[in-house]
């Protein structure tokens, strides 16, 4: 984007390094009182042009500044040499050395401008002195467009990264930001906006954000009758795993559908029955079935065809050999809605080659495990499991929501989501059970499945909020739903 709009569309560098700065400039302003000291440790490309121009204008607001040049002046990009000269015409005091001469104090605020987006191999010396000392330190540290040692890309930490107070990203976010490691080092993210072409804009992938997900569902109306807006079934449990369906039940009851059908192998009734007042229990099966068999193919099939919605299957279904051979078969022959999670996923993975059929339409609700199994690969990082995400949405034509950390969403389209929130708490047993019954719900309720998968992240999230506003423990499946 930087290139095309210097190149193609005709701003040059300098103005955008000074829009850039100007941007920074501000922010630091609000954040940091006027008279503090504050040391900006500059690179020899344009991250430390972009922080000559913030010390620039710092200095003409009655702050001390101090600039450390960590590889000399004499190799500064055309940009950041004529920002340094700039610098050096103003009639304020200005402390300007290098690296060899710098002499550590205590300062009142730092400036990270040593390396930018453009790194791709482990920081050296004497960068990674100075990322050693700024880490030491107390004092806030504001880093320029990525904090130095982070790959913008990746997300990886190149042998060593500036721990950043705050990131002020220049003219886009950066996947980086949100994948590995990165979303522990960069702080608060700060987007200060730069004048590129919106035709230059291509986004690797989308922020789940919570004004847009609003904006963009269609409010349910009133339901006449609780089967109005249709049915949400549910094909969950076996012996020792009912747990799973009903915490999936429950969740996807909160969400204030008019009807939950969990169907149920009948070995497994009595559980239900104690637990899940509100939700309408369907067995199959004899008393003694504690588990989906191809025989409760056609009782399955019968109890879906009864009213219109949309289906989840999956948790806690159990790995029984008959149970994987029902929900192969099932997913095989069924050609509406469903979200598939967890043992329902497994089943789909043991399969040589697996295609939804036609009239389907598929969510898949994988952790980063049951991903891998689906993709057959190895999922080394975050960034391998958005591509993987994405690419397993357009070549099966489906929605994609991949739990871990972060979340993503893959669509049809090839368009991705992803959360902006630490999503870890999350990584717990039972979480997943609850994610799933959102989704499902949200889905029925919203139409669209991607905005279904988006409604159930942010759902959960605000939950988590909720509880420790008022609570230190531990948090728990039922306190999200």
């Amino acid at each position: 984007m930087d290139e095309k709009t210097i190149n193609e569309f005709g701003v040059d560098g300098f103005t955008l390094m000074e829009i850039a700065g100007t941007r920074a400039a501000d922010f630091i302003l609000s954040e940091i009182p006027s008279g503090s000291h504050g040391i900006f440790f500059c690179g020899k490309g344009n991250n430390g042009g972009d922080a000559l121009v913030i010390a620039r204008l710092l200095s003409q607001q009655d702050y001390n500044i101090t600039v450390c040049f960590l590889s000399g002046t004499g190799e500064l990009s055309t940009d950041a040499d004529k920002n340094h000269r700039l610098l050096q015409k103003l009639d304020t005091e200005i402390e300007i050395l290098d690296w060899d001469d710098f002499t550590p104090k205590e300062y009142d605020f730092v400036v990270d401008g040593m390396l930018g987006t453009g790194l791709n191999s482990s920081v050296r010396a004497p960068y990674s002195d100075a990322i050693e000392w700024i880490n030491n330190q107390r004092s806030p540290v504001f880093s320029l467009d990525v904090p130095t040692g982070l790959n913008a890309d990746s997300g990886q930490i190149m042998g060593t990264a500036v721990q950043a107070d705050f990131t002020l990203s220049f003219g886009a976010l950066k996947i980086g930001f949100y994948l590995n490691e990165g979303f522990d080092i960069t702080g608060d993210v700060i987007l200060c906006e730069l004048s590129f072409p919106n035709k230059y804009k291509n986004p690797t992938a989308y922020l789940i954000d919570k004004s847009w997900v609003e904006a963009n569902s269609f409010s349910p109306q009133k339901r006449d009758h609780k089967y109005a807006e249709g049915v949400l079934y549910i094909i969950a449990g076996s012996e020792g795993l009912t747990g799973a369906g009903i915490l999936t039940a429950k969740s996807a009851w909160s969400a204030g559908l008019g009807a939950v059908v969990l169907i149920t192998p009948k070995g497994l009734l009595n559980i239900y029955e104690k637990q899940l007042e509100q939700i309408i229990k369907k067995p199959v099966g004899d008393r003694d079935d504690m588990v989906f068999k191809e025989s409760h193919l056609e009782e399955v099939m019968e109890i879906l065809n009864e009213k219109p919605g949309k289906l989840l299957i999956g948790p806690g279904l159990g790995r029984h050999s008959e149970t994987i051979t029902f929900t192969q078969k099932f997913l095989k022959q069924f050609g509406g809605d469903a979200v598939i999670d967890a043992d329902a996923i497994f089943a789909l993975s043991e399969l040589d080659h697996w295609e939804k059929p036609e009239s389907a339409t598929w969510i898949l609700t994988p952790h980063p495990g049951e991903l891998k199994t689906l993709v057959k690969t190895d999922l080394n990082d975050g960034l391998a499991r958005l591509q993987a995400t994405k690419k397993l949405s357009t070549e099966k034509d489906l929605t994609l929501l991949s739990k871990g950390m972060p979340s993503m969403v893959g669509t049809e389209s090839g368009d991705a989501y992803l959360t902006g929130y630490d999503t870890r708490v999350f990584s717990r047993a039972g979480f997943g059970d609850v994610l799933a019954g959102k989704t499902a719900a949200f889905w029925l309720k919203f139409s669209s499945a991607e905005i279904a998968c988006c409604h159930a992240l942010l759902n959960g999230h605000t939950r988590s909020i909720q509880y420790y506003s008022s609570n230190s423990g531990s948090l728990e499946p039922n306190d999200i739903i």
